[in-house]
């Protein structure tokens, strides 16, 4: 199988490893590069472990391919400028939160690999003969589909591992094996930063097909409720068959959340504020169903699901436009399926349009639509594949609006204004007035505008 690497990269690599061949050390890719390479994938990462040389040696030799810089010498790091590299040598960690770190070039490769979080990433792969080296049987593993750590007590040093487990379920879908199951259902995943947690989310979002996998896990383990516990309430809460055969809220969310991964666009915040969605967009329902008259409705959930999404997300997310969009398509969610059913016009599109910007847009909600219809398999499992007439029609009515991607520009600005207002709130006002007007009547004179919105503003021009 060839290397999933850019040809110019895989040159240089080769070149730096017959290099550290003849002076008696050998490059192996370690990490996730191995795996992927087995599996077919192309890495997102390149890192190469050095055995038989000292650090100070490994630099010397990488000196002679370019200007060499030291990621952190105490981790035995270093990249060569020109190659997205990471080269190292063999280390080994004492345990606890202080650790104490010896680089041994001379470590077995059993030993070295040890550290690792899983099997199927501990393989090692000689840089130029590509043989493969599995001191901890990951080739087996991964065709068996299981996910299984090295050493328990390692494992539960770092609690971001625990994450990891969840996002390598769904994007790889395998599960873990007993005692990774126990060992996560125990360990302490309070110290884990906001910022690492959204970037194991965002993995799982971007990258697995079935997202859905890696939050059932979540549930089985026990922890869905550390981490989420707004979505706990989703399992006991049941939905009107009618709409929903598929079952209750939980069931009908993981579907949703599959659908949503199927409509992705390679755009990172969209993407990122569609699933997101996808997985906020009925938390209200706990909190609002109720039985009338022999059915099951949830009135306002969409309301209620925004301010719980908001919530949830300040505890993991860094990014206000992800937030906010997110937010802004909860709370919106239902308004395609009432404009189809309203037969709504351009005016309410526009006003939509507006609430949406300037994180997200009628596209973006259509799509989060979309993976709502497709959320019903009544068989259970992967989502439905089917178009909507509904969410065909929204689509088709946006466009016809002009504000599928960005709501209407304004007419009257500031600048039209200036012989008769300063900047400033009062001017604002009248920005304000004008926009509406030109939204709700469809006014596109700028003259119009301007009187009929100072006007409206108790703003008297002298004559």
């Amino acid at each position: 199988m060839e290397l999933r690497l850019d040809s110019g990269q895989r040159e240089r690599i080769e070149a730096v490893g017959r290099r550290i061949a003849e002076a008696g050390g050998r490059a192996l890719y370690v990490g996730g590069f191995a795996r992927d390479h087995l599996l077919g994938r192309s890495p997102k990462d390149v890192d190469v472990e050095v055995y038989g040389l000292s650090l100070d040696r490994l630099e010397t030799l990488l000196a002679e391919f370019g200007r060499v810089r030291l990621v952190g010498r105490r981790f035995g790091v270093l990249r060569l400028d020109g190659l997205e590299v990471e080269w190292s040598v063999p280390r080994r960690d004492s345990l606890g939160r202080r650790p104490r770190i010896e680089i041994d070039p001379r470590m077995s490769f059993r030993d070295a690999s040890r550290r690792r979080d899983l099997t199927m990433n501990a393989l090692l792969m000689d840089v130029q003969t590509l043989e493969v080296i599995d001191p901890w049987n990951g080739r087996r593993d991964m065709a068996d589909r299981i996910l299984r750590t090295p050493d328990e007590e390692r494992f539960v040093e770092d609690p971001l591992r625990f994450f990891r487990v969840m996002q390598f379920v769904a994007r790889f879908e395998m599960q873990p094996d007993e005692l990774l199951d126990r060992t996560c259902r125990r360990m302490d995943i309070s110290g884990v930063s906001k910022e690492r947690i959204e970037e194991e989310f965002n993995k799982l979002w971007l990258e697995a097909t079935r997202p859905s996998l890696g939050l059932a896990w979540l549930a089985s383990v026990g922890r869905l409720g550390e981490v989420f516990p707004e979505l706990l309430p989703m399992k006991d809460t049941p939905q009107d068959p009618d709409w929903h055969p598929e079952g209750d809220v939980w069931t009908h969310t993981l579907q949703v959340v599959d659908a949503a991964a199927a409509l992705r666009t390679g755009d990172r915040p969209r993407d990122l504020m569609l699933l997101w969605s996808a997985l906020f967009h009925d938390a209200g329902k706990p909190g609002t169903t109720v039985e009338v008259e022999g059915r099951i409705r949830s009135p306002e959930h969409d309301e209620a699901g925004a301010e719980i999404a908001r919530l949830a997300l300040e505890r993991c997310l860094g990014s206000r436009t992800v937030l906010e969009g997110t937010v802004k398509l909860v709370v919106e969610h239902m308004k395609p399926q009432q404009f189809y059913q309203n037969e709504s016009g351009a005016k309410a599109f526009k006003r939509l349009a507006l609430k949406l910007s300037p994180e997200a847009d009628l596209e973006l909600l259509a799509a989060l639509a979309l993976a709502d219809c497709r959320g019903t398999n009544p068989r259970g499992g992967p989502p439905l594949e089917n178009d909507s007439r509904m969410v065909d029609w929204f689509r088709h009515s946006a466009r016809e609006s002009r504000v599928e991607k960005q709501p209407e520009k304004p007419v009257l600005l500031g600048r039209h204004l200036l012989d008769v207002l300063e900047p400033g709130p009062e001017m604002g006002r009248v920005l304000e007035a004008a926009y509406r007007i030109q939204i709700e009547e469809g006014i596109t004179r700028r003259d119009e505008l301007r009187s009929r919105a100072l006007a409206e503003c108790g703003i008297e021009l002298d004559n």
